[in-house]
């Protein structure tokens, strides 16, 4: 995983879990599992996107190749916040930048199964949530980030020219 900026690497339990990559979403603490991580950066310029749900910022443009970005608070129902940082992860389709809060680092995640939190992650978002667990005294949220960009925004995105 390539990084601009250094993220700490954080203390990890031993055999506890997944590595993944710790950050903020405005309120909410989430996770990535570290392989779908392309890289962390600086936020980068944004266009709006129209057609494409409120939790989609719009495109940006990474290593050359038109991006759709992702407000990762909205997204999960917690308000939009200004970006901080952008992680680029991996899905089936093509890169995704999330915007989110601070890059907290790399950590052995260890989270249950979302489907066991019905009433946490009940409708929609439990589709984006692979589990849910704790980081010190808080909850964490491991995100699945290749179900995170619905295909209405992907076809916006083709529409505009930006889909690989």
């Amino acid at each position: 995983m390539r990084q601009y900026g250094q993220a700490p690497v954080l203390s990890s339990e031993e055999g506890a879990g997944v590595a993944a990559l710790v950050f903020r979403a405005g309120p909410l603490l989430c996770a990535l599992r570290l392989d779908e991580v392309i890289e962390t950066m600086r936020p980068l310029e944004t266009r709006p996107l129209a057609g494409t749900p409120a939790f989609v910022r719009g495109i940006s443009v990474l290593r050359g190749v038109p991006t759709p970005v992702i407000d990762v608070s909205r997204l999960l129902g917690g308000g939009s916040a200004e970006p901080e940082r952008y992680i680029a992860v991996r899905t089936d389709r093509g890169a995704v930048a999330f915007g989110t809060g601070p890059v907290l680092g790399v950590r052995e995640v260890d989270a249950e199964p979302s489907g066991g939190h019905p009433a946490l992650l009940g409708g929609g978002n439990s589709r984006l949530v692979a589990g849910v667990g704790t980081y010190g005294a808080e909850p964490l949220l491991l995100l699945q980030s290749m179900r995170a960009v619905p295909d209405d925004v992907w076809e916006a995105a083709a529409a505009a020219g930006a889909a690989p």
